[in-house]
């Protein structure tokens, strides 16, 4: 049994067909929200920016786009040596612990994000000005900022806003223009337009990273939002993947081709688009899209049959959460070694499955 899977969009097919796979084929690496469902793409993230990704001609860029857990994995490439950033983010995200009160079940989500800011600091410190002036891979983090009653991140308006914004967001997608701007911090400006719902651009720079990110990963109820962000539109900025959840983007506005390692093989454009099942399915914007994907058959292999997510920090103890990651992370070595096998055996275009 695969434990990969690789679909191409129809150009991105057409491509592999013509031509195969190489690095200066890339143009854009989407890296999406989800939690701990990143963790099963460490060694593919590894292999690709410690490896293949480098084998480009000197002069090749490579944008690198991501929201919540997706913008840490994409800041991590960019470090002097990804692939140890790649194992310390793993190790770092399946080891996380926050103290939780007296009395309560569950840290508060002002000690999560004290405590998430902390790691950041840690974790990229002194390395930020080389990164965002990387002469070859330019990042871009997206957050998504509160409008209306959403804009000042207070314990009410949240919950009125979010409850306005869910059931809008049945209606329309554009309804999420109401109650969120998506905001993209970047080091250089994107490589294709996004005119679907508001937006607005700002600079990526060593005194807005760590906000910038940690706001990014900042799920409603779980961490506070961050408010004023330097450089940024003021009010609050949330969880990115809110606005992007897997970057249903207009890849085909791209000269070369968007490589995806991703969880599974839908692209779903929202966070609140999870329940609205016929958002799944592709669209022409995603041509000149390849998707890595598990195999579901093979994820059902993993420890308790699934991807690690959100519910096993409350679902699990600590010491079985921390086993069950671990063992699903170097599992998902696999998943590294069948895409090297495929690169190695001239990337055969019959062994990709459409979107």
């Amino acid at each position: 049994m695969k434990a990969l899977h690789i679909h191409a969009g129809a150009q991105a097919l057409a491509h592999l067909q013509r031509q195969g796979l190489q690095p200066h084929d890339i143009q854009m690496i989407p890296a999406a929200a989800g939690g701990p469902k990143g963790l099963i793409l460490s060694h593919l993230d590894r292999d690709l920016f410690g490896r293949w990704l480098p084998q480009a001609p000197a002069e090749h860029e490579v944008h690198l786009v991501g929201a919540s857990i997706g913008a840490w994995r994409m800041g991590a490439a960019l470090m002097p040596d990804p692939v140890q950033a790649f194992e310390r983010l793993a190790h770092d995200y399946i080891h996380q612990d926050y103290p939780v009160e007296p009395g309560a079940k569950a840290p508060t989500p002002t000690a999560v994000s004290q405590g998430f800011a902390q790691a950041l600091h840690e974790f990229f410190g002194e390395h930020l000005p080389a990164m965002l002036s990387h002469p070859r891979w330019h990042l871009h983090v997206v957050t998504s900022r509160g409008m209306r009653w959403l804009q000042q991140g207070a314990p009410w308006g949240t919950r009125m806003g979010f409850a306005a914004l869910t059931l809008g967001n049945f209606v329309s997608r554009q309804w999420v223009g109401q109650w969120l701007q998506r905001v993209v911090f970047s080091t250089v400006p994107l490589p294709l337009r996004l005119n679907d719902l508001p937006t607005a651009g700002t600079a990526l720079t060593p005194e807005n990273f760590t906000e910038a990110v940690r706001a990014s990963c900042s799920i409603p109820f779980w961490l506070d939002p961050v408010c004023d962000i330097p450089g940024a539109p003021r009010g609050a900025h949330w969880d990115g993947g809110l606005v992007d959840y897997h970057f249903h983007w207009p890849y085909s506005q791209l000269q070369g081709l968007a490589l995806y390692p991703h969880f599974q093989r839908q692209v779903i454009p929202g966070w609140l688009d999870k329940m609205v099942k016929w958002r799944h399915g592709p669209t022409p914007a995603l041509g000149r899209l390849i998707v890595l994907a598990p195999n579901p058959a093979w994820v059902a292999t993993l420890p308790n049959g699934k991807l690690p997510d959100r519910n096993d920090f409350t679902g699990l103890s600590t010491p079985q959460r921390h086993r069950d990651w671990q063992r699903a992370v170097a599992e998902a070595e696999r998943l590294a070694d069948e895409w090297r096998e495929w690169l190695l055996r001239g990337c055969p275009a019959h062994e990709v499955q459409p979107l």
